[in-house]
């Protein structure tokens, strides 16, 4: 059985619960899109969930925003498809939902309330888009990127052993 996660924004304007196979927060985003959205040590974590699961509470007090992504990889300007939930009072960023993906939402794990499985091992993506001013605790067994990994949510989750049924 997926396991349920529960989710809300800083204020409790918005809760959210939805399963997922893919709990474990080991990917750690450095793009400017994630780190200015989401701020804290200039990376974001998304998990991965069922999409058909998500029950939302407070969806009145609910904004997306569609990024644009300009730079060495896109020379034009280009809005992102991905939806970025967030809540309208505190700010507090909650999932990312792509309708090229219809199956999946990725709720970030900053606004995850129940106890999230601990990585044994973690990987570093977007860090050619890193603030100077990081510094990622890249540790033995971590695996660093540039750009993105080939290696899906699912993949490394089943990889590890950590697919949970």
């Amino acid at each position: 059985m997926p396991m349920k996660l529960k989710g809300s924004c800083r204020c409790g304007a918005v809760r959210f619960e939805v399963e997922s196979h893919t709990p474990v927060p080991y990917q750690r985003c450095y793009c400017s899109i994630c780190r200015k959205q989401q701020g804290g040590g200039g990376y974001a974590v998304n998990l991965g969930a069922d999409s058909a699961t998500l029950v939302v509470e407070g969806d009145a007090h609910l904004g997306f925003y569609r990024a644009t992504i300009e730079d060495d990889e896109h020379p034009h300007c280009e809005i992102s498809t991905g939806e970025r939930h967030f809540c309208r009072d505190c700010g507090s960023a909650l999932w990312l939902y792509d309708p090229t993906w219809p199956e999946l939402v990725h709720p970030f794990a900053s606004a995850i309330d129940s106890d999230l499985p601990a990585p044994p091992s973690r990987t570093h993506l977007m860090l050619k888009y890193k603030a100077n001013w990081t510094e990622p605790d890249v540790r033995e067994g971590d695996l660093a990127f540039d750009l993105y990994p080939e290696e899906s949510l699912a993949e490394w989750h089943r990889r590890n052993n950590l697919w949970v049924e």
